[in-house]
């Protein structure tokens, strides 16, 4: 049953993960979440994420920003890491994915999501049968409702961790 809610791997942030290895094995479309993901919740872009987006593009990778956001805070990171990006896209639904994949000529087969959000996040990105990162969150959330969520996150990655599923890599 919490299977739909388990990751394909678990990093401690999307900065560690090692894209080029996933290039090798035939990725080419990395799609993000941007809160607590790329930068902390609600912070603007930062020079981090700009040369991040540049290295991903030098590698080969295409990539899309998917939030469930509003236009007015995903646009301006979009635009300064050169993106395109999906707004309000009601993730844990497949279609914001589906969306993405289309935007970027990439299918299920060589498409990666990174997020910090396991209902949503992880949940959408199952559901589009994209594979799926977990990372850990940038920082504390200050949204309650979020706060409220991580809660029962923790219930979820108390079983994911003793599953045969558990994939960590702590790369920093």
């Amino acid at each position: 049953m919490l299977k739909k809610f388990y990751p394909k791997e678990y990093y401690s942030s999307t900065y560690s993960i090692d894209f080029r290895a996933y290039f090798e094995k035939g990725y080419r479309g990395a799609l993000f979440d941007i809160d607590n993901t790329l930068v902390g919740h609600n912070a603007p872009f930062n020079e981090k994420a700009v040369s991040f987006f540049e290295e991903l593009k030098n590698m080969g990778f295409k990539t899309c920003l998917i939030s469930n956001n509003q236009e007015p805070r995903v646009k301006p990171f979009a635009d300064a890491v050169g993106s395109p990006y999906i707004y309000d896209a009601s993730k844990p639904k497949a279609e914001g994915y589906v969306k993405a994949m289309k935007l970027l000529g990439t299918d299920t087969s060589d498409t990666l999501f990174v997020g910090d959000q396991i209902f949503t996040d992880v949940l959408g990105a199952n559901n589009a049968g994209v594979h799926s990162i977990l990372v850990e969150p940038i920082a504390n959330d200050p949204v309650l409702r979020i706060r409220l969520k991580r809660m029962g996150e923790k219930i979820v990655l108390f079983f994911y961790r003793r599953s045969k599923y558990f994939c960590k890599n702590t790369k920093s």
